[in-house]
This record gives C-alpha cells, sequence and structure tokens, in this order.
C-alpha cells in the first residue's frame, strides 16, 4: 500500500529487564534503543511461559480470553503432553488477522500458535520439544505451501543433526522471503536462543550474553536485508521479549505430597494409576486439578492441605490461589482448581515416585537452572525497544503490559484493535 509504514517485529524469548543496559552496547539492538524509546519493564501475563505470552503479544488479551494458558494441554500422568500450535486453538483475532483484513501483507516465521493461520507467509513454530527423523511433516499442512516447497529442502539441514537449531533455519528462511518476495508489511520472528542458555545456565550468565550477540548478528543480517530490499525508512521495528527467568536451586516434586496423603497412588512400575488431585508443573507455579471439584468434601480437604503448607518451612508455599482468584486477579482460566507457588528459588516438578526435592537439571525447560512461570512480579520482567517512523526518541516508560503491545503496534500501522485487554502506549508514539 502506497505511503504504508511497515513493522517488523523480533520477540527474542527471555528477554529480561536486567538486558537492557546491555542491549545498549551492541551494534544492532543498540542502535534501535539510541533512535527510538523502550519500556524497561514490561509485565508477563500468568502463567509467564512463552505460548501464553506469546498469544497475547499477538492478541491483546490476557488467557482466559484467548484459551492458551499453558505450552502445554496439561494431562495427569503425562510426561511429555502434546502442546498447543494450531492457530484454531485461539479464540480471539490477532493482530496479523487485523493488518490482512486491511490489505496489508503478513508475514509469521516460528511465532508459536500460528500453525494454520491465514498468513500470506507462514512457517509457525510447530516442532516437538523433543523431536526425532525428518522435520518435515511437523510443517506440513500448517505451513505456507510455497514456503516449503521453496526453502524448507534448502534449509533443512539446520534442523536435522546433532545440532539442530531451530533460530539458524528461521533466519536462513527469513532472509530468504526479504529476498525473493520483498519487505512483507507486517512481519513477526521469534528466536529462542537466549531463552534456551538461561534455562542451561542461569539468567545473568556469559552463556546468556553470548546468545544476545548473537541474536544481534542475526538481527543485523534482517536490517542488512531489508536495506537491500525492502523499505527500511517507512519500517516501525519493535524488539520485544515475552517473559522474564529467574536461577531455581530445587525442584519440589509436588505430588509426592499428594501421594503421602492419600490422594493418588502409582502402580507397580511407579506410573500414575489413579488420582483425586494432582499436580500439573507450570514452573515456578504449580496447578492442582481436582478429579470431582464439585466434591465438596475433596475441595475442603485439599484446599486445607494447601493452606497448611503455608506455614510449613520445609515447603514454604507463599501464595495459595483458588480457581476464582486466579480468574479475578490475573485474567488466568485452565484445567485446574488451584494455583500454589513457593518461595523462590524453587520450581515445581511432577514426578509421585521421585523424591520431594530433587536438584534441577537441564532438558525439561520447567525444572531447569533458571525457569519461568510464576507471577511476573516476582521474578525478572521482559523489556520491549523501539524506532521508526511512528515512534518517537528518547522516551523511556518504567512499566507496561505484555496486552499493550498489539494495541500499540496496530497504531503503528494506522488502524486500532476493537476489544482488547491493553491499551495504546501513546507515549511511545508521534502518531
Amino acid at each position: 500500500m502506497s505511503g504504508q509504514n511497515k513493522l517488523f517485529a523480533i520477540c527474542v524469548d527471555a528477554l529480561c529487564d536486567i538486558d537492557i543496559d546491555y542491549v545498549k552496547t551492541l551494534p544492532n539492538f543498540g542502535r534501535v534503543l539510541a533512535d527510538g524509546s523502550h519500556i524497561r519493564r514490561v509485565k508477563p501475563v500468568y502463567p509467564s511461559f512463552t505460548y501464553p505470552c506469546h498469544v497475547s503479544i499477538m492478541s491483546g488479551v490476557y488467557p482466559d480470553r484467548h484459551g492458551v494458558p499453558h505450552n502445554e494441554m496439561v494431562e495427569p500422568g503425562a510426561e511429555h503432553p502434546p502442546w498447543y500450535r494450531a492457530r484454531s486453538m485461539v479464540k480471539v483475532p490477532y493482530l496479523l488477522d487485523h493488518a490482512k483484513a486491511r490489505g496489508l501483507s503478513t508475514c509469521a516465521l516460528n511465532w508459536p500458535l500460528t500453525a494454520g493461520a491465514d498468513i500470506d507467509l507462514n512457517m509457525p513454530m510447530t516442532l516437538p520439544l523433543f523431536y526425532e527423523g525428518d522435520p518435515l511433516p511437523f510443517y506440513q499442512g500448517s505451513s505456507t505451501q510455497a514456503l516449503l516447497d521453496r526453502y524448507f529442502r534448502k534449509h533443512a539441514w539446520a534442523l536435522s543433526n546433532q545440532r539442530a537449531s531451530l533460530d539458524l533455519f528461521t533466519m536462513c528462511v527469513a532472509l530468504d522471503i526479504i529476498e525473493d518476495y520483498g519487505q512483507p508489511d507486517v512481519m513477526f520472528v521469534k528466536l529462542c536462543d537466549l531463552d534456551s542458555a538461561r534455562h542451561e545456565f542461569g539468567v545473568d550468565t556469559v552463556q546468556a550474553r553470548q546468545a544476545l550477540d548473537w541474536h544481534d548478528s542475526q538481527f543485523g543480517s534482517m536490517l542488512d536485508c531489508l536495506r537491500r530490499h525492502g523499505d527500511i525508512e517507512r519500517t516501525n521495528f519493535v524488539v520485544t521479549g515475552d517473559h522474564g527467568q529467574s536461577d531455581v536451586k530445587r525442584v519440589m516434586n509436588f505430588n509426592r505430597v499428594l501421594m503421602e496423603n492419600g490422594l493418588l497412588t502409582l502402580d507397580s512400575d511407579g506410573k500414575l494409576s489413579g488420582w483425586d488431585a494432582y499436580c500439573h508443573s507450570v514452573g515456578l507455579s504449580a496447578w492442582i486439578q481436582l478429579r470431582d471439584p464439585n466434591d465438596i468434601g475433596l475441595y475442603d480437604r485439599v484446599y486445607d492441605l494447601l493452606l497448611s503448607l503455608k506455614g510449613d518451612p520445609l515447603f514454604a508455599i507463599d501464595y495459595v490461589f483458588t480457581k476464582m482468584e486466579a480468574a479475578r486477579d490475573f485474567h488466568l482460566a485452565g484445567p485446574f482448581d488451584f494455583i500454589i507457588e513457593s518461595a523462590q528459588p524453587i520450581s515445581f516438578g511432577h514426578d509421585p515416585s521421585a523424591p520431594l526435592f530433587t536438584p534441577t537439571a537441564p532438558g525439561d525447560y520447567k525444572t531447569a537452572p533458571a525457569s519461568h512461570g510464576g507471577l511476573p512480579t516476582r521474578s525478572h520482567m521482559t523489556a520491549l525497544f523501539a524506532s521508526g517512523p511512528s515512534i518517537r526518541r528518547g522516551v523511556e516508560i518504567d512499566s507496561a503490559s505484555l496486552v499493550d503491545e498489539a494495541p500499540t503496534m496496530a497504531r503503528m500501522l494506522g488502524f486500532d484493535m476493537p476489544d482488547t485487554d491493553g491499551r495504546v502506549l501513546t507515549e511511545l508514539l508521534n502518531i
């Protein structure tokens, strides 16, 4: 569209508020900060997990409305439940939907919950966390077929060996799209390596800063490609995170507590054989699900148990929220009847056959040396910085909410998103 400003949004998974000062020193992200404005602390949604947060970034609403409360579709006893993936699972419109309806060309690469979405150029985040074999079947039927035909085999090497890198694959496709198709009017890209580095090594580490350096180089390559094949002067750049992380020292396997209180049973192989109450790990928080929430006796029994642990120094449970309180205070609905959080730095495991407390270990993001998923105010928050023709220079906002991002980006494109939970951050904008 002639004269239409463009939007290029990149989400760096686990970008933290503490990263802003370091990011200022980087050649590419630092230029966006120097030329534009930033929000030092962006409050994620609850729980502060990748998929609920990404859907809120794209929709401007909280999980109780968009319908994605967790990365996983939790199932009692399941060690690796299936993840939310399909766009059809989201109950509300995306910013990309509104943009496309207004005749703008759209692109999303490695963005969660976009599988099968009506996006012009779409390569969604759809690979399972632990996949084996050919990755192509995970993209078929959920991606833009022209992208699969043109780029998948060209770049599949990045996904198909022991050093597989989803970010490297995403970058290769992103650069090819800009070069071959021209710059889309609205383009969203997600990068993951910072999140992985923090899970494995901790929040404020050399490895985390190395991942930020890597992402800055990737962003620089995209900027160079836009200079040669796009319209960089009319592009609003938004760099955001989805959640922060916190360092974790040990893991509480809370199903052990439920088992010892007669609320679940195991078979001879240590597998779940029956349950009246079950704990789903949400990293730094945990969901307690009742088999029959209408059983008043069971409800009171479990609630009394959880409240009793608040005074026990071994468990140090800081918070116990009912389902009603979670909906009222945090805009969260899901397959739970209670939510608990312990004094940090403790995260929650799910294995009832394990000891009550176990060390952290890389692998499962929920019980790694650093994690997230708790109350956003109890750990590092995320951040946002932006520059471009619609954005003021030199504005620093101390805090905002993740749900403010979609309506603000829509305003950069010249329209308003109806019925969001967030607001337009007009103090960032010169329009």
